[in-house]
């Protein structure tokens, strides 16, 4: 295909995919109301608790802000919704370049990431859940308004930091099996591999206690580890399927025939031993 018919497919099929999100975000309309429900419960409970006469009241700073929140919740589902069909017309998009070896990698890539991210979410709505009290805490002396917009961002970035967060092993995985780093070296790194971990645990979860954050770097260091045992049983498939796997990389190879060869007479170039005159 031409440049151009690679332009047409690319535009048609994200017209596809888009007309699918947009289906899906007219039926998350529906839905959008109990989603919104169920991420500002852990707020409503810490309210309740707080007070038994309180109810659960969220502000805006604009007239519209609540209806954008359940626009971008209707958004997320359909996003969540339409997810088949628009994976399906990227992937359709891509897999005619791909060989049958890489495609079978994209699957199983795609079997294991997608758990993984909703682990991370799972654990993000935890971690926010308790987090709450600490904050809201704080201001025992004043009377607290949470703004539904602010609340909302703050949620959902938890989550999407969270699932990042759990797909880094599987990223790691993917360099071992493309070749960029061996097992021994991701092994060796663990010290660097944790640290990094920790700092970026620090950054995303919301409350200064060491324990959420232990809670992420932990679940992330198990990934890690898990992620260098693949390496290592990849590695060692390699090795059987490699006759140089046991050579190293500066080594010489051995000589088959060890027959040597005659001295070259430098005045005789011009005989008929080095003549190639058919």
């Amino acid at each position: 295909m031409s440049l151009m018919d690679h332009i047409r497919e690319l535009r048609s099929r994200l017209f596809k995919a888009s007309v699918a999100v947009v289906i899906g975000m007219a039926a998350g309309l529906f839905f959008a109301e109990r989603v919104v429900e169920f991420l500002t419960r852990p707020y409503c409970k810490f309210a309740i608790a707080h007070s038994p006469d309180a109810q659960c009241l969220f502000g805006q700073s604009v007239m519209l802000e609540s209806f954008m929140v359940n626009l971008k919740v209707a958004l997320y589902i359909g996003l969540i919704a339409a997810s088949p069909i628009w994976i399906y017309q990227l992937w359709a998009f891509i897999a005619p370049g791909l060989h049958r070896r890489e495609r079978r990698y994209s699957y199983a890539f795609a079997a294991v990431a997608a758990p993984l991210f909703a682990a991370g979410v799972v654990l993000a709505f935890i971690v926010v859940s308790r987090s709450l009290p600490f904050f809201l805490g704080l201001g025992n002396h004043f009377t607290s308004i949470v703004n539904i917009g602010g609340y909302f961002d703050f949620v959902t970035s938890m989550m999407l930091y969270f699932g990042i967060g759990f797909l880094f092993p599987l990223v790691v995985a993917g360099l071992n099996m493309a070749g960029v780093v061996s097992a021994r070296k991701l092994l060796s790194w663990w010290r660097v591999a944790v640290f990094l971990m920790f700092i970026f645990a620090a950054l995303v979860t919301p409350t200064p206690d060491p324990f959420n954050m232990s809670i992420l770097a932990a679940c992330m260091s198990v990934l890690y580890f898990a992620a260098v045992g693949f390496a290592f049983l990849n590695d060692r498939r390699k090795g059987r399927n490699n006759p140089y796997a046991d050579l190293d990389d500066d080594e010489l190879s051995p000589i088959d025939d060890p027959t040597p060869v005659s001295p070259v007479d430098s005045g005789r170039w011009g005989s008929d031993r080095y003549d190639d005159t058919p």
